[in-house]
């Protein structure tokens, strides 16, 4: 909050993880479609849960296409092996044969890290 409080006036913040719980202290709730934004501390705060719906269409296609290659990488090589030949991926994998396999994750959840 303190941060936001020096952002130049007028400045803009979206939360695209709002859906989730949110990512920014001052977003203190979800806003919509039709009411899309508020300001506070001079910074005008988007919140839009699912953004994309305003635009299910495009927004399908364009999901499609950047996770089409990720699904095909995953099912030509497997996880352990997709894992390795893109490390986006195995950074994206938050749990394995058990164990918790992304730091953070584990931090949040309390338990013991054990790398991927």
């Amino acid at each position: 909050e303190e941060m936001v409080k020096t952002m130049k006036k007028g400045s803009v913040i979206v939360d695209v993880a709002v859906d989730q719980g949110g990512t920014i202290a001052t977003i203190d709730r979800v806003t919509t479609h039709s009411d899309p934004i508020y300001e506070k501390h001079g910074v005008l705060h988007y919140a839009v849960a699912n953004m994309p719906g305003a635009v299910p269409r495009t927004s399908t296609y364009a999901l499609t296409n950047v996770t089409i290659p990720y699904a095909l990488v995953l099912a030509n090589q497997g996880l352990e092996q997709a894992a390795v030949l893109n490390p986006s991926l195995g950074k994206g994998v938050n749990t394995y044969k058990g164990h918790v396999t992304h730091p953070q994750v584990a931090e949040a959840v309390g338990m013991p890290y054990v790398p991927l």
